[in-house]
């Protein structure tokens, strides 16, 4: 048992993954979202560090999650007797980052914490930092959603396999090992040991563990995986470093938890969104700014956060962006049924096809619709697939206006906000529709967010219980732009 001062409470299930792992040079948190990898991860740093086995973490994240690390995570749940020095890996390294980053190399007994986004290991800089910082330190290494380096072949996965030998213990944690085969195991777990699987090579392994069938491509003879084998050994040697949390099995998490995913605007994006911001801040200065005007603006601005505007002619323009990239990657960690809500029908439309292409098995269609264009004997359907355990349907897409009134969604708890509107009853509402009796496990909410945007002001508001539309006037939503 434990005897440990930590500085939140951790669950049963986060002690039960403590006391399997936390002297092991090498474990897999295989934890679904919403039951608190992170919190156990920042424990087991703690208890390394107090004794004195490691006075450095690195921790490697998604784009999306690697500034909650910083903000959030680590603050919230590192032990207040540990003095640290945490930084967070920028690409554009202007003097004061230097500066930052340059204390993470002066001598002390702090703990050093560097906190880097997967992306920069593509990256000679990267990498190249990171081998500092693991030199100079006796290092954790630990990877966050570790199916980002779940292909052999691309170089960040490469670099930070490079990486691992430089570190004594090495963590992965993620919700879903497996995506899309179980050969996405084979680099996460070659990152903790070559030695975990028993196999040196991806080859080897994937003769072991994939069905392969010899065919022909325009004259040319390749291998393909057609089934798999042998899973139930596999899953014996996993047992042996990871420990495996589902959500439904975790009786003592709070009610309802509340997420949020960080995503970027693309360079297309970017240069979009400060045209309009630009044109909406002229047309605002050249006229009082109602409340309606200026919620008109903000709309404009919030499409393109979504990757698309309506132009002059009345024609939708799609951005390249980031966003359904995250939600995709989101569903993957989630077991289960999800409802996902969105504010624009493009976005619908979007989700819907990203979707069908990423988790449609042969006959089975996994995504149903509820919005303004789906009809009402279709609606009748959706509410019936989703509800039934049985169904292959796993995710309902729509929209508050539409969905978020009146129907119950409780074979779901898991709530994803890819986009909002500013109506804080249909978000209330919205809410609500899986938090109804029957409603059996805890739930998580997740909002999607585009940073230093529009949609971090609405997101606030609405968590806030701030109705913008008629609470907010127009001279502060001006601010907001």
């Amino acid at each position: 048992m434990i005897n440990y001062k930590f500085k939140t409470v951790p669950y049963a299930h986060q002690l039960t993954a403590l006391e399997k792992s936390w002297e092991k040079e090498v474990y897999a948190y295989f934890m679904e979202m919403g039951t608190g990898k992170s919190k156990v991860l920042i424990d087991n740093i703690s208890m390394l560090y107090d004794k004195g086995k490691i006075n450095g973490a690195l921790i490697i994240a998604p784009k999306g999650v690697y500034q909650n690390w910083y903000n959030s995570e680590i603050p919230t749940h590192l032990v207040d007797h540990i003095d640290k020095k945490m930084v967070l890996w920028q690409a554009m390294i202007n003097k004061t980052q230097a500066r930052k980053l340059d204390t993470l190399f002066k001598t002390g007994e702090e703990l050093h914490v560097l906190i880097m986004n997967v992306e920069a290991f593509s990256t000679k800089k990267g990498v190249d930092f990171a081998h500092k910082f693991l030199s100079c330190h006796n290092a954790l290494i630990a990877i966050d959603e570790s199916t980002t380096i779940k292909n052999p072949g691309a170089k960040r996965t490469k670099n930070i396999l490079g990486l691992s030998k430089y570190s004594k213990y090495r963590r992965i944690l993620t919700g879903s090992p497996v995506t899309k085969s179980p050969l996405d195991l084979y680099t996460q777990c070659y990152f903790l040991s070559p030695w975990l699987l028993d196999h040196s090579s991806f080859y080897t392994f994937k003769n072991r563990y994939a069905v392969m069938r010899t065919a022909n491509f325009g004259g040319r003879s390749v291998q393909i995986v057609v089934g798999y084998r042998n899973l139930g050994e596999l899953s014996e040697k996993l047992k042996n470093f990871s420990y495996r949390v589902l959500k439904d099995d975790c009786l003592d998490l709070p009610k309802k938890t509340f997420m949020k995913r960080i995503v970027h605007l693309s360079d297309e994006q970017k240069k979009v969104y400060s045209q309009m911001k630009q044109t909406a801040l002229a047309f605002l200065n050249g006229k009082a700014a109602t409340t309606a005007t200026v919620m008109t603006q903000l709309m404009r601005l919030h499409q393109i956060t979504c990757g698309h505007f309506t132009s002059d002619d009345g024609t939708t323009q799609v951005l390249k962006n980031n966003r359904i990239d995250e939600l995709i990657d989101l569903l993957h960690e989630v077991h289960g049924k999800v409802v996902i809500w969105a504010h624009y029908r493009h976005d619908i439309e979007t989700i819907v096809e990203h979707i069908k292409k990423e988790f449609n098995t042969g006959v089975d269609n996994s995504v149903m619709t509820y919005y303004g264009d789906t009809s009402v004997e279709d609606r009748q359907k959706a509410i019936k697939e989703i509800q039934d355990p049985d169904s292959p349907v796993r995710f309902l897409v729509g929209t508050p206006q539409t969905g978020g009134y009146g129907i119950t969604l409780t074979a779901a708890s898991t709530m994803i906000y890819y986009s909002n509107g500013y109506d804080l009853e249909k978000r209330q509402q919205s809410e609500a529709r899986i938090d109804r009796i029957g409603q059996t496990k805890p739930m998580t909410y997740v909002d999607i967010i585009a940073e230093d945007t529009v949609d971090e002001r609405i997101v606030k508001a609405l968590r806030k219980k701030i109705n913008i539309a008629s609470q907010v006037m127009g001279e502060e939503l001006k601010d907001w732009i």
